[in-house]
């Protein structure tokens, strides 16, 4: 048998291949939620539906990253007119947790939340911090970022 020396060269291809093969076993746990940059208005963030479609669907998901601030805002369909709007990061040990399906997993230590922020499986124990959320009469989303922000 003879040993082929693994060069930096043959290390990246064979690395980026099983790296691609674990994205398409794991059907789309790879796909990362859009990240849209927002200028809050008044204390407040409206997305309207026809602009951001991914907020129209079912098991939809978008990221907000409003300038000036270190930490993004997660805003998840619930159901029909239902949505919330979470931060990401874990309560645990501060790392961002990643949407996945129905829940939300950290990848630092496995912690899980629901879509509206509780929390179904630590080691966190506090959920998810939440914005107020609501869609009105004209198909906006509207994050309420002043005042009452608090748990789910």
């Amino acid at each position: 048998m003879t040993l082929v020396p693994l060069t930096r060269r043959r290390f990246l291809a064979t690395g980026s291949g099983a790296l691609a093969v674990t994205c398409l076993g794991a059907l789309g746990a790879c796909a990362t939620v859009p990240v849209r940059r927002i200028t809050p208005v008044n204390g407040r963030i409206e997305l309207p539906l026809l602009q951001h479609p991914e907020l129209a669907t079912s098991g939809g998901a978008l990221r907000v990253q409003v300038p000036g601030s270190d930490t993004p805002i997660d805003v998840l369909v619930l159901g029909t007119g239902q949505y919330a709007a979470l931060s990401p990061i874990c309560t645990h040990l501060g790392c961002t947790v990643e949407v996945q399906g129905a829940y939300l997993v950290c990848p630092c230590h496995g912690s899980t939340y629901e879509r509206t922020g509780k929390v179904v499986r630590g080691p966190a124990e506090r959920p998810l911090r939440r914005y107020p959320a609501s869609l009105s009469s004209s198909q906006v989303v509207i994050i309420e970022l002043e005042g009452t922000a608090g748990d789910a």
